[in-house]
C-alpha cells in the first residue's frame, strides 16, 4: 500500500481524476461532480483537472434521466490521484465483490477516495471509511451509522477526513468540489468558479468534523444534537425537540446531564456559538448576518454571548484573521 498523497494543498499540475459512475446515478449529482472541474479548467485556461469516466463493467452507466456515460471499466483503471464514486439507487446490487475489490485496489495506490450521494455507502462497504468521519444523504444517516459502526458518521453536508471525502447529495457535491478547487488554487479562484454557476453559497471549508469533540452521546442525545444542528438559525424549543423525539423535556434534561454533563439548552447554545465563530472567521457575512444565521435576533445579545464563549468579540476576532487575496 502506497502512502496517501495530499491533494488538498496548492498545486498547479492537473489533478488526475477518475469519476466512477454507476447505473441509477442521479443526473444532478453527476453534473455537480463534473461541471465544477470543467468550469475550473475554463476559468484557469488550462487543465486544473484531467479526468476520465469509469464504469463498473464494460457497459456504459445509465443515469436516472436515461443518459448514458461510457467509460473505462474499473478493472482496467491503473491509477489516479482522486477517485470519485457517484452513485444513486440500487446500491446493494452495485456492491459486487469485483467493484469493492476494485475500490480497495485504487485506495491502495495512495489515491484520495471520494463518495457522492450513494457513493459513501459503497466506500463503507469496501471498508474504506473505517476510522474516518463521513456523511451521506440525510435520509439515510441512521441506517448508515447502524450498518457501519466503524465510521464516525457526521450530519454535515460534506466531510473531509484525511484522504476521504464524502458528500450527502448534489448541492453539497458542488461545495465539496469547490473545497478541492479552493485548496489547490486559492479560495478566491474557487469563488470565481462558483460565480460561473450563480452559486451564492460560500466556497469555504466544511464545518468541523465535531464542534464539541470528546462527548459520548447516546441514541437520544445524538438525535437531539442532530435536530439542533439542523436548526441553528431558528432554535427549536426544548419541548418541541422532546416531542419530536417521543420523550419528555425532563428525560432529555436527564440524559444530557448524564451523558454530556450539561443541559440541552447550554449544549444548543454552544453549537450555535461554535457555528458563529466559524462564520466570523471563514466567511464575509456581516456580523448581523452571522447573528441571524445562528439564531440571535439581537446584535447585543449575540455580542455578549460570543464574547462569553470565545473570550473576544466577533469584530476583534475577524480583524485578527488573515483575509484571502482578492487578485
Amino acid at each position: 500500500m502506497k502512502p496517501a498523497k495530499n491533494i488538498l494543498q496548492p498545486e498547479n499540475k492537473p489533478l488526475k481524476t477518475a469519476v466512477l459512475v454507476l447505473d441509477e446515478t442521479n443526473t444532478l449529482s453527476f453534473a455537480a461532480t463534473v461541471d465544477p472541474m470543467r468550469a475550473a479548467n475554463r476559468l484557469a485556461d488550462r487543465h486544473a483537472f484531467d479526468w476520465d469516466y469509469v464504469t463498473a463493467t464494460d457497459e456504459p452507466a445509465m443515469l436516472t434521466s436515461g443518459l448514458t456515460v461510457p467509460g473505462i471499466p474499473l478493472a482496467r483503471l491503473a491509477a489516479c490521484d482522486l477517485l470519485i464514486v457517484v452513485a444513486g439507487f440500487q446500491l446493494a446490487r452495485h456492491a459486487t465483490p469485483a467493484l469493492l475489490r476494485g475500490l480497495r485496489r485504487i485506495a491502495d495506490t495512495g489515491a484520495t477516495i471520494a463518495g457522492i450521494d450513494g457513493g459513501p455507502w459503497l466506500l463503507a462497504e469496501a471498508g474504506l471509511l473505517d476510522g474516518h468521519s463521513a456523511t451521506t444523504h440525510w435520509e439515510d444517516l441512521d441506517n448508515f451509522a447502524s450498518r457501519f459502526p466503524g465510521v464516525d458518521v457526521q450530519q454535515h453536508r460534506y466531510v473531509v477526513s484525511e484522504n476521504r471525502l464524502t458528500s450527502g447529495g448534489a448541492t453539497p457535491a458542488i461545495e465539496m468540489m469547490l473545497h478541492i478547487i479552493g485548496a489547490r488554487h486559492t479560495a478566491s479562484f474557487a469563488s470565481r468558479v462558483a460565480g460561473l454557476f450563480l452559486y451564492d453559497g460560500p466556497a469555504m471549508p466544511p464545518r468541523p468534523q465535531s464542534r464539541l469533540g470528546g462527548q459520548k452521546h447516546n441514541a437520544l442525545t445524538a438525535k437531539a444534537n442532530a435536530l439542533m444542528e439542523a436548526a441553528l438559525d431558528e432554535p427549536m424549543p426544548l419541548s418541541l425537540i422532546a416531542e419530536t423525539l417521543g420523550t419528555s423535556p425532563r428525560s432529555l434534561q436527564q440524559q444530557f446531564r448524564l451523558r454530556l454533563n450539561t443541559t440541552p439548552q447550554d449544549h444548543y447554545l454552544q453549537l450555535r456559538l461554535a457555528e458563529a465563530r466559524r462564520l466570523v472567521t471563514d466567511t464575509d457575512l456581516s456580523l448581523m448576518e452571522v447573528a441571524l444565521a445562528t439564531g440571535f435576533t439581537s446584535q447585543s445579545n449575540f455580542a455578549r454571548a460570543f464574547r462569553t464563549a470565545h473570550g473576544t468579540s466577533a469584530r476583534d476576532l475577524r480583524q485578527d484573521q488573515p483575509r484571502p487575496a482578492t487578485h
